[in-house]
């Protein structure tokens, strides 16, 4: 980061009107703002592309090495790959770094991975979901963490408060949404109402 400099003016203008008995006062010193230092970019994402089943796909991009680790320590690697038709929202390295400090560490723990591998299965629909079907809509969709996410194919593609970097990237064994943010079974989207079934006429 850049340091901030203040600039000051101190130059002062004595204009002679004349004679010396008639002089313009000197005018008062101005203090520039200060710079405003830039905020560091946030980190490019590369779209990737598909590349064999979602885990050699994600293998092959380069940019989701905590979330191959954490499947590996979870033993979900095998389950993926065996998969014949699964919806993987993958978060890259970038969204795991803003977890709070020291959270992946304590996930990748052996006490921390039956957490680890709940939120990992929040993040996987047992099917193909692809973006045509909720494009324009919002829908939820039934993980294999058991809680629903909620699907928005709005102006800003969204999975729960998660913006989706890429859609519809499509494996060999199913279809993967890059996302920029982890997603959180113990933050689910409200329940959708369901509206009760009409009452059927009385019988005369």
């Amino acid at each position: 980061m850049f340091p901030t400099r203040l600039l000051t003016t101190a130059a002062v203008a004595t204009l002679l009107a004349g004679s010396a008995f008639a002089q313009t006062p000197a005018a008062p010193a101005v203090a520039a703002t200060p710079a405003v230092p830039a905020a560091p970019a946030a980190p490019a994402y590369t779209p990737i592309v598909a590349a064999g089943d979602v885990v050699d796909t994600l293998k092959a991009a380069g940019q989701f090495t905590v979330l191959l680790k954490a499947t590996d320590a979870t033993n979900l690697t095998a389950f993926l790959k065996a998969r014949p038709a699964v919806t993987l929202f993958a978060p890259n390295d970038a969204a795991f770094a803003a977890l709070p400090a020291g959270a992946v560490a304590r996930l990748l723990t052996p006490a921390g991975r039956p957490e680890l591998q709940k939120l990992l299965l929040y993040h996987m629909v047992n099917a193909k979901v692809p973006l045509a079907d909720f494009k324009g809509a919002v829908r939820q969709a039934p993980t294999l963490a058991q809680v629903p996410v909620e699907l928005n194919g709005g102006d800003m593609l969204m999975v729960n408060d998660a913006p989706i970097l890429q859609a519809d990237i499509n494996a060999t064994n199913g279809v993967i949404f890059v996302v920029g943010k982890v997603l959180s079974p113990n933050n689910p989207p409200a329940p959708t109402p369901v509206e009760p079934a009409p009452t059927p006429p009385a019988a005369k």
